[in-house]
């Protein structure tokens, strides 16, 4: 038992990063609809070039799109709650962003994961909407075995991040998931299994609350 949480207490240590700040500011754009709309944004600048959008989905009112450049991206918000613009940190970061990068769930507390691979790995970081004001989650995730998402674990009423975690500091096939609160707090983890393939529902594998314990002592 001691050895199965020792090597959890490494891939947690690595999971989650605090970021070193938050980059916000504004930028109007009337545009109430799904995103439907790709293309070059002559305004903004994502890296080094002009900023090209993704993706964007509807947040009741709102809508969160994705855009990139080369080194860059952001995620702009626009809509009833008022026009933000974040960097996009996985984009700085390397992670690959695609029409399948954003995941949103709407609730009293809304939630929107932003997504990408890179080198073997999935990175993510994630938006709130609280009391009609979207911020950054303070802190970026990572996924050593493949899979990050949105889910309701604890049903609370409010998105987790569910990670798919290898054991063992990568050093061995063995695999767990592990479930944040979007709100900054570590739920737990699952017991590991001996491989990524043989976790709950994979390639979703999504946990039952009763199924999660304490990743670490602290």
């Amino acid at each position: 038992m001691g050895g199965t949480r020792s090597v959890q207490v490494v891939a947690v240590a690595a999971a989650v990063v605090v970021l070193a700040g938050l980059v916000f500011a504004y930028f109007q754009r009337p545009d109430g609809t799904d995103s439907g709309q790709y293309g070059s944004d002559a305004n903004l600048r994502c890296g080094t070039t002009v900023c090209q959008v993704v993706i964007g989905k509807s947040v009741g009112r709102d809508l969160v799109e994705l855009l990139t450049g080369t080194g860059g991206g952001r995620i702009r918000v626009s809509g009833e709650s008022g026009p933000f613009i974040f960097e996009m940190t996985i984009a700085e970061s390397g992670a690959t962003v695609t029409d399948k990068s954003l995941l949103c769930a709407e609730a009293p507390v809304s939630v929107c994961l932003v997504r990408g691979e890179h080198g073997g790995k999935v990175l993510g970081e994630v938006l709130v909407r609280k009391d009609g004001t979207w911020s950054r989650a303070q802190a970026a995730y990572l996924s050593s075995a493949g899979y990050l998402g949105l889910h309701d674990v604890n049903e609370d009423g409010t998105a987790d991040v569910v990670s798919a975690q290898r054991a063992c500091d990568g050093q061995c096939n063995d695999a767990f998931v592990q479930v944040f609160s979007a709100l900054g707090a570590n739920i737990g983890c699952t017991t590991p299994a001996p491989a990524r393939e043989q976790l709950a529902g994979w390639p979703t594998p999504v946990p039952k609350l009763s199924q999660l314990r304490a990743c670490a002592d602290s």
